[in-house]
């Protein structure tokens, strides 16, 4: 019982998500539209279901009004009505991806599809993906529509310099301790013989399919790739499409029906078979298979770290020199082994808001000390080792300009784009059609929502 409440607490957050902004048949209370932002309609229940999704987070909502998380969902539509209006394009392939990811994961957590559906109060399974699907294709316009909106947003050190001077004294912001780490990164090696196993399965498959086989089958058995083997290798693309450039130049290069030869990129090595072409659009299939590390190769890259990390506190050579010449890690390499934090992109970490996996593992080492080798995994699920070290700790402090210019210049720049979203909505609620309905045409809204 403990473990199923606990699968029901990790799928919670989903829950909003997989609830539609429609009622469904059979059900007998009358869900009455509160909101109308262009083409979306916002009922009754979905500001319900805000609050579900709130507490599902551990967030507070007792102070939250149903006005004000009516105003959130008003913000929401509006930037997926303004997306679909700019023409932002948010392929199936895109939805059809994250809606397997949670799918899996839903799947994963209740048994089975069976228990998700039922979990979820629908009829079928198809009528949970096309529910699925449509919300997830419109937070996808959301966040796209977002991003279009800030993208274009930046700031220099003179900004940054008179926003610093604007916060009075006693009003400055406090850091939180932080540390810089880098890191050694040994991969095992992956062997030619591993490398031609795969190539010539993948020119069987190729041979199998051009005989009469189905490409389909062939990569719901054999594929690699998560993302598409259900759909049996299934991607619509153009040239836009984040995918690695290795994969691009070769689907591009090929005419309709035709088969590529096998080819290697950071996943492993793929086959492409081109079903379609429609103007700049590509619908294709393709089949990954990633060579396997041998345990000679891994228990061989296990040694060489280890010995990196012996001539280092030998004093033979210092931890950046060793990250410059030995590492694998080519995005720390040059850096001395460097770590850049995704979240602010300078070399520091704070504390309270480092990734738990890393925390764990530099919290209690000491100034220069060198962790034991460690494994890890890349994007890819490739295993590797590596061993830490922290170059510098900075304790808690008030912010200074010539001391924390990065931080500051996140923070200017975070107000900037709040700005920048600001009058962008108040100039697209002037020219987009707007209804409130009922009491809630009392509210106090942030934004004119009522165009008074």
């Amino acid at each position: 019982m403990k473990i199923l409440k606990m699968r029901i607490k990790i799928i919670a957050s989903l829950l909003f998500l997989v609830t539609t902004a429609f009622a469904q048949g059979g059900k007998t209370k009358v869900d009455g539209v509160v909101g109308v932002v262009g083409d979306y309609v916002i009922l009754d229940s979905d500001i319900d279901k805000s609050y579900i999704e709130l507490k599902s987070q551990g967030a507070q909502t007792k102070d939250i009004s149903r006005c004000q998380m009516l105003g959130k969902l008003l913000e929401d539509k509006l930037y997926a009505h303004q997306a679909i209006q700019d023409s932002i394009v948010v392929t199936d392939t895109e939805v059809n991806q994250k809606l397997e990811e949670q799918v899996s994961y839903m799947v994963e957590q209740l048994g089975s599809m069976d228990k998700v559906i039922q979990y979820f109060k629908k009829s079928n399974e198809q009528d949970f993906r096309a529910e699925l699907f449509d919300i997830i294709k419109e937070n996808k316009l959301t966040s796209q529509m977002q991003k279009k909106i800030v993208d274009d947003v930046t700031i220099t050190p003179e900004e940054v310099r008179d926003f610093y001077k604007k916060i009075p004294k006693e009003e400055l912001p406090v850091f939180g301790a932080e540390m810089e780490v880098a890191q050694i990164v040994v991969k095992p090696e992956i062997t030619k013989e591993s490398k031609q196993a795969v190539i010539d399965q993948l020119k069987a498959i190729k041979k199998e399919v051009q005989e009469g086989g189905s490409f389909f089958s062939k990569a719901v058995l054999y594929s690699e790739d998560p993302g598409s083997r259900p759909t049996g290798g299934y991607y619509k693309m153009n040239r836009k499409t984040q995918f690695v450039k290795e994969f691009k130049d070769v689907a591009f290069s090929l005419q309709e029906g035709e088969i590529s030869e096998p080819f290697e990129t950071e996943f492993g090595f793929h086959i492409i078979y081109v079903e379609k072409v429609k103007g700049q659009d590509l619908e294709l299939r393709h089949i990954l298979i990633s060579p396997k590390v041998t345990d000679e190769a891994l228990k061989a890259a296990k040694t060489k770290i280890e010995l990196i990390r012996k001539r280092i506190l030998d004093n033979e050579i210092s931890f950046a020199e060793a990250a410059r010449t030995m590492s694998d890690e080519k995005e720390t390499r040059n850096d001395g082994g460097v770590l850049t934090n995704p979240k602010t992109q300078d070399s520091r970490f704070e504390l309270t808001k480092m990734d738990p996996s890393l925390y764990g593992i530099v919290a209690n080492l000491k100034d220069k000390e060198i962790s034991l080798p460690i494994t890890d995994e890349d994007r890819t699920g490739k295993k590797f080792y590596k061993i830490l070290t922290v170059n510098n700790r900075y304790d808690e402090h008030t912010a200074d300009y010539s001391k924390d210019y990065g931080r500051l210049k996140e923070l200017a720049l975070k107000e900037k784009q709040i700005k920048a979203i600001a009058k962008w909505s108040q100039e697209k609620i002037r020219e987009t059609h707007i209804k409130i309905n009922g009491e809630y045409r009392d509210c106090e809204f942030t934004n004119n929502w009522l165009k008074k």
